[in-house]
């Protein structure tokens, strides 16, 4: 009961300001945020490899007004790329991205945006055009090191844009991934689509607050979607991404995976850093592809607060943490 209202405090400044101060909220936000700069989260990319475990790096942030700002977010990956580079993972470290952080969001209005590819002046109409042109630059060079990125799902609002930027970008890079939501009406539709054009599908419950109209309210009803959804991806042709901390729907993908007739690195499993750590190396263990998402970078609020809506256990974590630094 208390998600929706968390998920609502995820928007309020005022509750921002809060958490921000509130004395045991670095305690907590250092359980799921692997840092604020790439220098710190290059040594965790490099542990994980060693493990036997791959990583999909989000640079947190979302809900930009200005275009300057989709501009920082741009730059922020193409940091990032940069230093990937060097380690020469390959897709064991890819990266996921919020539209919202460049620029899907802005009000449609004539843009001028400078440092297109040719280095001159580029105009968009609105925020979609704009996000598309900021993103391709990062799947370029995602794909110059041999790695690629992951669209992510954020409310329903957004999807239409983001699915079309994902079949844009898919033309020139096949492997570019999407996110969708199983608590969703719609998904099991957009799954169907996905599976059959051989996409990169990561499948996730869902963290945004959305309406009865639009969306599954009851837990039971969620998970059931989402099994409906991973036997479209399971049965389909592209490569399955099975975004969950949940060991019963674990369990059910291991044996959609064999009825499908799927081989261990034919589809993947991924799990938020901080969250079940031991059964990320459990997994990896017995063969299977293990992704942690892994979170870095300052604006971390929004990313931290839905974190504490999905599960109850994370805020009464971060409540007693309060309460013993207080």
């Amino acid at each position: 009961m208390l998600g929706p209202v968390i998920l609502a405090a995820s928007r309020s400044d005022q509750m921002r300001r809060f958490v921000s101060a509130a004395p045991g909220t670095k305690q907590v936000v250092d359980r799921f945020i692997a840092g604020e700069t790439v220098d710190q989260v290059v040594p965790i990319v490099v542990d994980a490899a060693d493990k036997g475990l791959e990583v999909t790096l989000d640079v947190v942030g979302e809900d930009i007004t200005t275009v300057e700002q989709s501009h920082a977010a741009r730059d922020a990956y193409l940091e990032l790329i940069d230093r990937l580079k060097d380690l020469g993972l390959g897709t064991k470290a890819e990266m996921s991205v919020k539209l919202s952080m460049f620029g899907q969001a802005l009000p449609s209005a004539t843009t001028t945006l400078n440092g297109g590819p040719s280095g001159s002046a580029e105009q968009f109409q609105d925020g979609h055009e704009l996000a598309l042109a900021n993103v391709r630059p990062v799947v370029e060079a995602a794909a110059a090191i041999g790695t690629t990125v992951t669209l992510d799902a954020e409310d329903h609002t957004t999807l239409d844009s983001m699915f079309a930027i994902h079949e844009e970008l898919r033309k020139d890079f096949p492997q570019t991934g999407c996110v969708i939501q199983s608590y969703l009406f719609r998904t099991e539709d957009d799954a169907r689509r996905l599976a059959a054009n051989g996409s990169r599908v990561r499948v996730v419950k869902g963290a945004y607050k959305e309406p009865a109209a639009v969306a599954y309210q009851d837990k039971a009803e969620i998970d059931k979607a989402y099994v409906r959804i991973l036997k479209i991806l399971m049965d389909g042709s592209g490569y399955p991404m099975i975004g969950s901390h949940d060991p019963r729907l674990i369990a059910i993908t291991q044996e959609l995976a064999r009825r499908a007739g799927r081989k261990l690195d034919e589809y993947e499993f991924q799990m938020l850093y901080g969250i079940r750590s031991d059964e990320h190396l459990r997994l990896a263990a017995e063969g299977h592809r293990m992704r942690v998402y892994t979170a870095y970078g300052t604006d971390w609020y929004g990313y931290f607060m839905r974190r504490l809506a999905e599960k109850p256990a994370n805020l009464l974590f971060f409540a007693r943490s309060v309460l013993t630094k207080g």
